[in-house]
């Protein structure tokens, strides 16, 4: 569900014609909803009713910091993975203990800045990670909470590139090694261990991965318990798709994840946090581009559109779809035409769709890129000296631009040309 609709003939942003907005700042640009985040992040809170839980945004999927604020504000936890994104969700208003911070390459310096601004737990990865961790916390006169994450060598069945719960896999400790790793966890002066973390991929479209590495995490949990550890808390991660596609098979529901949590390690009392990024963002935003030619080929049509790979690179990625629509609805029974969808950087891997049908669209045509708020304008640059496009957030029927498109100037003076030259 999004708030992304059709009326009188116009693509409207909640109640605001996205005609109105490409208007005012300029295409290409995002543009997100906030009915959307909001309703998404409360179908995660719904699921979880009745448990003791916090649902904790994953920041790099949308890290705009008037996106984390209506989060925030909203009772949303955050997940980080580095210490700007800690930042971006302090800068949101979030407090620091309801920040989680995760990832496998956190430095010394990130540690310290987390643990003196305050944190609700670290996710280790790694057993240099953790023992850095301490000496960090002993020389603040701290104590970092911790859980371990562990990989549970199961397949999500997603994009090679987004899978991490693999053994082969760079995430996490090998379950395998769990007792050894906690045994030198509960060593180490610094640190207070508090649960289990795990996460096997991202864009996951069944449950039943999700149920295997659940039923490892429970299985774990009472060795562990078995052997002195506090395991009070259970890092569940997330990772639960959404269809690109209007016409590909519905991911399943939050609700039906959060019974499927309940039955796998609701009876072992332990607080669980969860993790989504994508099924909160995703739907709620999209990228608004405007045709400049229409070419043949000679085998086939190109709309070529001022949007390009440095703004949305996820097709040029992961050979992604996105659902590309007209802003202004077409008339009932127009006649489409298959066009290859591409943008102006000089590589061919800057194509967002190939023979994709659309109706007939001459140069001046807005398009929407639609479910492009996950992992979509966190990944932009500035690739061909391409400035970073505007982003909007809309609400009922206000408007305003969350992050601004920069000028050339600005981007010209970051750099800097030594003396001697």
């Amino acid at each position: 569900m999004d708030h992304f609709l059709y009326r009188n003939g116009q693509l409207m942003a909640e109640d605001v014609p996205v005609t109105e907005i490409a208007a005012s700042v300029g295409t290409p640009c995002y543009i997100y909803s906030t009915a959307t985040l909001l309703r998404h992040f409360q179908l995660f809170e719904e699921a979880l009713q009745g448990t003791d839980h916090l649902v904790c945004f994953a920041v790099k999927s949308l890290s705009n910091v008037a996106v984390l604020k209506v989060l925030g504000d909203a009772g949303a936890g955050m997940d980080v993975v580095s210490i700007g994104e800690y930042k971006r969700a302090r800068a949101a208003g979030v407090a620091g203990e309801r920040i989680v911070f995760s990832g496998i390459g956190k430095t010394r310096a990130e540690m310290r800045e987390a643990l003196e601004g305050g944190i609700r737990q670290f996710n280790v990865e790694s057993e240099p990670e953790m023992q850095a961790l301490s000496e960090v916390a002993v020389s603040l006169g701290k104590v970092a909470p911790i859980t371990v994450r562990v990989n549970p060598d199961v397949d999500a069945k997603t994009h090679a590139k987004i899978s991490t719960g693999k053994k082969e896999d760079k995430f996490g400790i090998p379950i395998s090694r769990a007792r050894e790793v906690y045994a030198l966890a509960a060593s180490l002066p610094g640190l207070k261990v508090v649960g289990i973390d795990v996460h096997i991929g991202s864009q996951l479209t069944d449950l039943e991965p999700f149920r295997q590495a659940y039923r490892k995490v429970a299985e774990l949990t009472g060795v562990l318990r078995a052997e002195g550890h506090e395991i009070s808390r259970l890092d569940l991660g997330g990772g639960l798709g959404i269809p690109y596609a209007r016409d590909n098979n519905a991911p399943p529901l939050p609700i039906e994840y959060g019974a499927m949590v309940r039955e796998e390690v609701g009876h072992l009392g332990c607080e669980i946090e969860i993790e989504p990024g994508r099924l909160i963002s995703g739907n709620s935003g999209i990228l608004v581009s405007e045709v400049i030619y229409v070419k043949s080929g000679e085998e086939r049509e190109f709309l070529i559109v001022d949007a390009a790979m440095n703004d949305l690179v996820r097709p040029a990625m992961y050979d992604a779809w996105h659902d590309i629509v007209p802003v202004v609805e077409p008339a009932a029974g127009a006649e489409a035409q298959a066009y290859d969808v591409v943008g102006p950087i000089c590589e061919s891997g800057d194509t967002f769709a190939k023979a994709r049908p659309l109706p007939q669209l001459a140069p001046g045509a807005l398009v929407a890129f639609r479910s492009a708020g996950a992992y979509a304008a966190v990944m932009a640059s500035e690739y061909n000296s391409r400035p970073l496009v505007p982003e909007v957030l809309v609400q009922g029927h206000q408007f305003a631009v969350i992050r601004r498109r920069p000028t050339f100037d600005e981007m010209i003076n970051r750099d800097t040309i030594p003396e001697w030259l």
